[in-house]
């Protein structure tokens, strides 16, 4: 089976494992990953990167000239696309950049004017209702009407997808998966120490974005209502919210609990989740922000919810978005903005340890089975030997 992915995200080396695991997974299997010859990501990496091409047995990456180098629904391709695909002939082409990306348009039409006859997969986190105007509705339309499967990172961009009137094969599947090597149980009591956190203090932890949807604030409430339980909040990460939370943490009492981590390196982050008693993931929905097509912005998935299951720590996330199915029964979900649902699930952690490594270690069986780059890399093959014998 000869594979053809299109995506910017995979100019990032660490994300082509699931893809190197799938090439890996059988005899015959053969992945090629066509990523932008140079591409601008915007925030604190803004400049442009220029990716080279590379060849691991029957994976390789191949950068193609590309026009729009920081929008990802504008990406298209140059002519060099045309002789990848005559050389390469694939059975599967899949394109990673939303329904309405015209790089999408683009191979689904190469595909059909080279007689390709591979099937058209594209992939989407896009989880809110939303409406398209012409012309951008022909283009989703042109899009949907040739789609042979449809990949969606959440179970709601499915049902988004079938509102605009898709109708065919689905899977829902994360785009990148937990890499077990990294982010698995070792104990980090040095870590711990240096932190300034006490052995028998119950850390509760939060990795991401410090921004106001991500639901800090609802977090920092909960956790001034339990001053009797000994316990501290770990927070990694960085965002505008920063000095708010500083001030309301000083306003609540809990300043001095409060563990803020700035700027640690990828590699380290595993480090610092090892150090949580739990990981809690408050997202809150909400519909302030606009796009020419959509308000609003609810949880795609929380990434960090694996990484925290691969390492054996328990997670608590409230039901915004996909959260409460990636947790399922491996954790606790609670209302979003719900500070007293939030702070019951906190103490029951505190309060019953035996419940805290049940949890634990369902969330691990779950991260391992369903959520590795391997585990993926099994889910993404069955998808495509479904699509291959549907003719």
């Amino acid at each position: 089976m000869k594979i053809l992915v299109a995506s910017h995200s995979y100019i990032v080396d660490l994300n082509c494992e699931k893809l190197r695991a799938l090439a890996r997974l059988e005899p015959g299997i053969e992945v090629t990953v066509v990523v932008p010859r140079r591409w601008r990501p915007g925030g604190v990496q803004n400049k442009i990167i220029e990716t080279p091409p590379r060849q691991e047995g029957s994976f390789r990456v191949v950068p193609i000239s590309n026009f729009s180098q920081n929008n990802q629904g504008l990406l298209t391709f140059g002519l060099d696309i045309v002789a990848l695909l005559r050389q390469f002939r694939p059975d599967i082409i899949q394109v990673e950049q939303g329904a309405k990306a015209l790089g999408y348009a683009q191979l689904i039409t190469l595909n059909k004017l080279l007689g390709l006859q591979a099937k058209n997969v594209f992939f989407t986190w896009w989880n809110l209702p939303y409406d398209v105007k012409f012309p951008i509705s022909l283009l989703e339309g042109y899009n949907l009407h040739h789609t042979d499967g449809l990949i969606s990172g959440n179970q709601d961009g499915v049902e988004v997808l079938r509102q605009h009137g898709y109708q065919g094969a689905v899977k829902v599947m994360p785009q990148l998966g937990v890499d077990e090597q990294r982010f698995c149980p070792r104990s980090q009591p040095e870590l711990k120490q240096q932190l300034g956190i006490q052995p028998d203090e119950f850390v509760v932890g939060f990795v991401g974005r410090f921004v106001e949807e991500k639901g800090l604030l609802t977090l920092g409430k909960t956790l001034a209502g339990l001053q009797g339980l000994p316990w501290k909040w770990l927070l990694l990460g960085r965002g505008p919210l920063q000095s708010v939370l500083m001030d309301k943490a000083a306003e609540w009492g809990i300043k001095d609990q409060l563990v803020l981590v700035e700027s640690v390196p990828h590699d380290e982050v595993p480090k610092y989740i090892n150090v949580m008693d739990t990981l809690v993931l408050p997202s809150e929905t909400t519909y302030e922000f606009k796009t020419l097509t959509a308000a609003g912005w609810k949880e795609q998935f929380g990434h960090v919810l694996i990484e925290a299951m691969a390492s054996k720590v328990p997670v608590i996330g409230s039901d915004s978005g996909e959260i409460p199915y990636v947790i399922g029964e491996a954790g606790l979900v609670f209302p979003e903005k719900d500070v007293q649902a939030l702070q019951n699930c906190l103490r029951q952690l505190i309060e019953q340890p035996e419940l805290a490594q049940k949890l634990g270690d369902l969330g691990y069986e779950k991260a391992m089975s369903q959520y590795t780059n391997q585990a993926l890399a099994k889910q993404q093959l069955e998808f495509y030997k479904q699509l291959l014998a549907n003719g």
